[in-house]
């Protein structure tokens, strides 16, 4: 193990010790994080930002913030707030951390820093992990704790990592939102005092307030301008982000689990691992960070490290909901055939023996096919798919259960709950969910997918899905002093359930679906290939909800679906089909309706829409993402640019008109990520049924054009759209 500092003055203080102090760079190709440590002493933060800075220059102009990187409690003062706290078996909750190894290796596409630190008087250890990527500007930290006390210890507060900035004109992004309304950015300026932002939903983070965040430290956020700094935790449960500003000197911003009703129980000679915290540096505003963790997302953060493209679907949940038959199936699959799909999902409502699922609430962990509605069961739908040249798809939620359920009476006891209180039922009046903290649970979650797998090898594609929070605190498998690991234990046994379907299932695609986007989080992704986005799928809220969720997300992780018209949702608003499939172009393209329903134009712009989506797939689901207009910015239109990436020799533009008064002016769009020296030639993708394409089709531009003059797109009705294909 190489034990050296970079920068650093090594001295041999007698055979037996090796000593050392100096700095540390942490460095991806763009940006770096400089520490300080000393053998013995605290482990400092000085900078995060360009790569441009050395240490003597930031402390020559007075910018060296020389902060700790992990506070703990009883090294801190108290008007500073620890990044963590523990309980010692003799109820001290002091924390004296000093740095007793620094070791730095290899990994190939990274490089991992690791600082060991020793509590001062008890036996605990904690170890400060900076994993810094050489492909992609992006560094994530994380903590391991351990102790060798006799008795257990409590962790009462454990971050993942804690960043320092300098107070100024900071503002901070960050996401929030409810089922059918997920998304939506919030930016304020960083004032006095603590800000905190927290999920406590249980098993789904992301509904509600989102576990990632952005900080600009010019002003307001842009898009294309500006230092910023992007964090994403890296967790599916519980969490809480902290922003401490004191003093007007600095903001102190933390990010960890959340520690309520959570203070975990950590036995001797066990380690605790918090979750990997994500930091992105860019100088190019908000578009900047977002292209950077999309590109860790694809390369890094991703299963399959996130290159693949997915399948054009139909999936039949809002077509049928639960009323399924196989008649009806089939007759879907030769409508998604027809238009040039490539995947069928069969969604709720397909399973239940002794309590058949007719409506929602009954049947869930009863995974056997229903012989009513399936006489031929589940191998006459995959093979009716493979005569359509259609791969098979299939819904379950697996972690969930019913008190109405065959599962339910063989093992009461599987079920989250505490002995005693009346259960808080969830959906239907009847949901609870199942203890995921009991290997048996976690057993019989792996057997749903294997199960399914092992009759039905044939099935392309599983939807998983979450339609509960933890409602009832309490599990009948962990002993009684360990209640308080309820949280954390769930989401470490899922993880661990996902891990041994991947493993056995590398190439399944599974959608990760929590009553639509109640898990898009990086904590979950690298075992999933996609995430619904919303349970909304109306075209117009869509536009907003995915301009928030692209701020972290790529667009191959975001599954997004053509919908039927009028929707549920927005009364008699009525948009046209080809506006529904411009929006749902824009990430992974499918379709949520029932085909036999749909009108000869809308059959016939699906299947244009298909055709060209197929032609441009690759690069809107793996290009860079410009984010040229903000619907947010209420100019009338929204718009976005994806380009491939190092060539920059094609791209693929899509404009909406989003709002629409008489004489509006409409801003000329300017766009961005080009190569200014290639000429781009614009094609107009998805014309509308009847019509010819637009005057801008055919024509020629240079990339320096298109930016610095940009173009007039013809947008006359409401909800009018255009897609452009560019091409070198």
């Amino acid at each position: 193990m190489k034990r050296t500092l970079l920068g650093a003055a090594l001295t041999l203080c007698s055979a037996a010790l090796f000593a050392w102090q100096g700095e540390v760079v942490v460095k991806t190709p763009n940006t770096q994080l400089l520490l300080t440590a000393t053998e013995g002493g605290d482990l400092k933060q000085s900078y995060y930002g360009d790569n441009s800075a050395t240490l003597q220059q930031l402390r020559d102009a007075g910018c060296d913030m020389n902060f700790h990187a992990l506070p703990a409690f009883g090294t801190v003062d108290a008007v500073h707030v620890p990044a963590l706290q523990v309980q010692h078996a003799d109820g001290d909750q002091n924390l004296e951390l000093k740095v007793t190894a620094y070791d730095v290796k290899d990994e190939g596409r990274a490089t991992l820093h690791v600082f060991t630190m020793q509590d001062k008087l008890m036996p605990v250890t904690v170890k400060v992990f900076y994993k810094a990527y050489k492909n992609v500007d992006v560094i994530e930290t994380w903590t391991e704790i351990a102790h060798q006390e006799k008795k257990a210890i409590t962790l009462k507060r454990f971050d993942s990592g804690q960043l320092t900035l300098r107070q100024g004109d900071v503002w901070v992004t960050h996401l929030h939102g409810n089922w059918a309304a997920e998304a939506e950015p919030t930016m304020e300026p960083l004032k006095q005092g603590m800000k905190v932002i927290r999920n406590s939903d249980g098993a789904r983070n992301s509904h509600l307030d989102a576990p990632e965040i952005m900080f600009s430290l010019d002003g307001k956020p842009q898009e294309l301008t500006g230092r910023t700094i992007g964090l994403a935790l890296c967790w599916s449960g519980n969490f809480e982000l902290r922003m401490n500003t004191i003093s007007k000197k600095e903001h102190h911003i933390y990010a960890g689990i959340d520690p309520t009703a959570s203070e975990y129980i950590l036995e001797p000679k066990e380690t605790f691992q918090t979750p990997h915290l994500a930091l992105a540096y860019s100088n190019e505003g908000m578009g900047g960070v977002s292209r950077i963790f999309h590109r860790w997302a694809r390369t890094e953060g991703m299963l399959h490290r996130g290159m693949k493209t997915g399948d054009i679907l139909l999936n039949s949940w809002e077509g049928i909901y639960l009323d399924i038959t196989e008649e009806k199936i089939i007759k879907m699959m030769d409508d998604i055939a027809a238009f040039g799909g490539e995947l069928f999902v069969m969604d709720d409502g397909w399973f239940g023996d002794k309590y058949p699922r007719k409506v929602d609430n009954s049947s869930l962990g009863d995974w056997v096919v229903d012989k009513n509605k399936l006489p031929n069961g589940i191998k006459a739908l995959t093979d009716a798919a493979t005569q359509r040249k259609l791969k098979f798809g299939i819904w379950i939620e697996p972690e969930m259960s019913n008190t109405t359920s065959e599962l339910y009476e063989q093992h009461p006891d599987w079920v989250l709950q505490t002995k005693g209180r009346e259960m808080k039922l969830g959906r239907g009046g009847t949901q609870v969910v199942l203890d995921m903290t009991n290997p048996k649970v976690q057993d019989f979650v792996f057997g749903v997918v294997d199960n399914l797998m092992t009759q039905y090898p044939e099935i392309a594609y599983i939807k998983w899905d979450a339609n509960a929070s933890i409602q009832n605190y309490g599990s009948l498998y962990l002993p009684k002093a360990k209640q308080s690991n309820i949280y954390v234990d769930y989401h470490l046994g899922l993880i661990k359930t996902l891990k041994r379907v991947r493993e056995k299932y590398p190439d399944l695609v599974i959608q990760d679906c929590a009553s639509g986007g109640g898990r898009a989080n990086y904590g979950l992704l690298p075992y999933f290939d996609e995430f619904w986005v919303s349970d909304n799928t109306d075209a117009l809220q869509r536009v907003y909800m995915q301009y928030g969720t692209s701020l972290f997300f790529p667009a191959n992780a975001m599954a997004q679906h053509i919908n039927h018209c009028p929707y549920w949702n927005t009364g008699k608003r009525t948009i046209p089909v080809k506006f529904r499939c411009d929006v749902a172009m824009s990430g992974r393209l499918g379709i949520e309706l029932q085909p036999k329903d749909m009108t000869p134009e809308e059959r016939q712009q699906c299947t244009t829409c298909f055709a060209d989506y197929k032609k441009m797939r690759d690069v809107v689901q793996t290009g860079d993402l410009y984010r040229l207009i903000s619907p947010y910015e209420r100019k009338g239109v929204a718009s976005l640019l994806y380009v491939s990436p190092e060539t920059r020799a094609k791209g693929v533009l899509f404009v909406y008109k989003i709002e629409n008064f008489y004489d509006q002016p409409l801003p000329r769009l300017r766009l961005a990520g080009l190569n200014p020296d290639k000429t781009y030639t614009l094609t107009e993708k998805n014309v509308r049924v009847g019509e010819k394409p637009c005057r801008l089709n055919g024509k020629a531009f240079t990339g320096r054009f298109l930016m610095d003059v940009g173009i007039e797109v013809p947008l006359w009705e409401d909800y009018a759209s255009r897609v452009f294909e560019l091409s070198e």
